[in-house]
């Protein structure tokens, strides 16, 4: 027989969750907040209201020109990450790749290992072998460190998947690609589609790896957000933010308007 949870308990674990949604949004509330205040510096709580940071930074050519170069690499990043991560997953389901465990280790070795020590390591490797760095770096970069967020969301679907579903369409004369194409990749949208936002969110907000590989002239979002705060911040820097959480929340209505939130989780 269970035993009922002490109301005690129960209180903690409510006052937990609380506090622990608290912490999550309260520094969300205080970038928005600050983006509309009349203050010509970061402070808060805001001193009136007004939306003209927002058009500061909607004029500015340097905020727009770097939020152009981001999602331009994010969307590199999100299609070459989603092609080979979804692709590695399959081999590594399947174990159709000799050392399969070990593979998997690698390619979800970016998570444990620390950017800064990545972004040195390839900055010097990227120099010595073949020059100055440059868009492709970046992107390869970004690249790398979003692998693993599409590995593990497109296994952790394969892992539910049914199996008995490709060895039917195999029975009923369909190809390895035909397999392929209308079984198994079918199976993986939830876990592509989760592993893709991934590789989008984690490559435009990635500033570490965009501070060692850019080149003069190219200037990411996160890296113009950090130069501002450090020689003349202003509100202008939380009005990108609030755009960028804005950005966030639009990807997340889209994708449950397309697969629904309940499958995207459950990768």
């Amino acid at each position: 027989m269970v035993r009922a949870v002490p109301t005690p308990l129960r209180i903690l674990a409510v006052v937990f969750v609380i506090l622990t949604g608290l912490i999550l949004l309260a520094p969300l509330v205080v970038v928005v907040g600050v983006s509309v205040s009349e203050n010509q510096f970061i402070a808060f709580p805001p001193q009136g209201f007004s939306f003209k940071w927002y058009e500061k930074v909607l004029a500015s050519p340097e905020y727009l020109s770097a939020a152009a170069t981001s999602l331009q690499i994010a969307l590199l990043v999100t299609l070459s990450a989603t092609v080979i991560g979804g692709a590695a997953a399959i081999a590594l389901h399947r174990r159709q790749l000799p050392f399969s465990d070990v593979l998997a280790t690698f390619f979800l070795s970016p998570l444990v290992l620390p950017t800064i020590i990545y972004a040195i390591g390839m900055l010097m490797f990227w120099s010595a072998a073949f020059g100055p760095v440059s868009p492709i770096t970046l992107w390869i970069g970004h690249t790398v460190i979003a692998l693993p967020y599409v590995v593990r969301t497109t296994l952790a679907v394969l892992a539910e998947s049914d199996p008995f579903l490709e060895e039917a369409a195999r029975t009923m004369g369909a190809g390895r690609l035909q397999r392929l194409l209308f079984v198994v990749v079918p199976q993986c949208v939830p876990g592509l589609a989760a592993g893709a936002f991934f590789a989008f969110n984690i490559s435009f907000d990635e500033a570490v790896l965009s501070l060692f590989l850019r080149k003069p002239g190219l200037t990411t979002l996160p890296v113009q957000i950090y130069g501002q705060l450090e020689f003349s911040p202003d509100p202008s820097v939380a009005a990108v933010s609030s755009i960028m959480i804005a950005l966030t929340i639009v990807l997340i209505v889209i994708i449950d308007r397309m697969l629904g939130l309940s499958r995207f989780a459950s990768t």
